[in-house]
């Protein structure tokens, strides 16, 4: 449906590139003001662009999700430029791969920061103003977030705690209006999995077996959903961990 976000404005992490970008995107292409939030200024100037040269309403948002005063900060400057706020989708995430004995300190509070503090931090200066307009929150998670993937430790532990999180903000706040759902996606074509590098001495067939069918989801596959579980159509959905895998996860 076009232009069904017309009026709405939406808050997207990560939207320099992959899922993020496409999502910032979708939302536009339906009529929204879109909020673009990342670390990477150059990457997200792009995003910005190519919403406007389209004739989509964008603005580009500094934004490191690991840190609390700038994620509110962002949130404070998507109201300050737009008025509101009726939609954030949590999209900023990092990977990493690393046999769970030899995970530095440093990686396991770098991946935890950015995938779960991340998406809190986000949702915790966001709950206010979404509050006011009956919003929507979307997170992403993975489908590593539901089953155990080798080597992953802080990134299945990280994806783990947004599926939870997403429930309890679902049932915390569903009287007042707010709908909080997660997606899960297997693997998908974005710059994460362009620079995936597994750690010496791994066993390949514990990486298969975490994809049912040869071939990765696109970002706009993702997106589309995002966008879904965020319009007025999924308006009794809420809480949902929804995997987006080819069947991965059911089998």
């Amino acid at each position: 449906m076009e232009d069904q976000f017309e009026g709405k404005i939406a808050l997207v992490t990560g939207a320099a590139s992959g899922i993020g970008r496409a999502s910032a995107k979708a939302f536009a292409r339906q009529g929204a003001r879109v909020a673009c939030a990342d670390i990477s200024p150059e990457n997200l100037a792009e995003t910005v662009s190519e919403i406007t040269r389209d004739g989509g309403k964008a603005i580009a948002i500094d934004l490191n999700v690991a840190d609390s005063a700038s994620a509110s900060a962002a949130v404070g400057q998507c109201i300050d430029t737009f008025g509101g706020l009726q939609i954030l989708a949590n999209v900023a995430g990092i990977l990493k791969l690393e046999q769970t004995h030899e995970l530095s300190d440093e990686d396991w509070n770098r991946v935890l920061g950015v995938n779960l503090s991340g998406t809190f931090f986000m949702s915790r200066a966001a709950i206010p103003h979404l509050l006011k307009e009956e919003g929507s929150i979307v997170n992403v998670s993975s489908l590593a977030g539901l089953k155990g993937q080798a080597y992953g430790a802080a990134y299945c532990a990280s994806k783990a705690g947004v599926v939870g999180l997403t429930r309890v903000m679902a049932v915390e706040y569903a009287k007042q209006g707010l709908r909080v759902n997660c997606v899960c996606p297997g693997a998908v074509e974005t710059p994460l999995i362009a620079g995936f590098a597994p750690p010496e001495d791994f066993d390949p067939d514990l990486i298969s077996r975490l994809s049912l069918v040869p071939r990765v989801t696109t970002p706009d596959e993702i997106a589309e959903a995002i966008v879904y579980l965020s319009s007025p159509t999924a308006r009794s959905i809420s809480g949902v961990a929804l995997p987006i895998d080819f069947g991965t996860h059911a089998a």
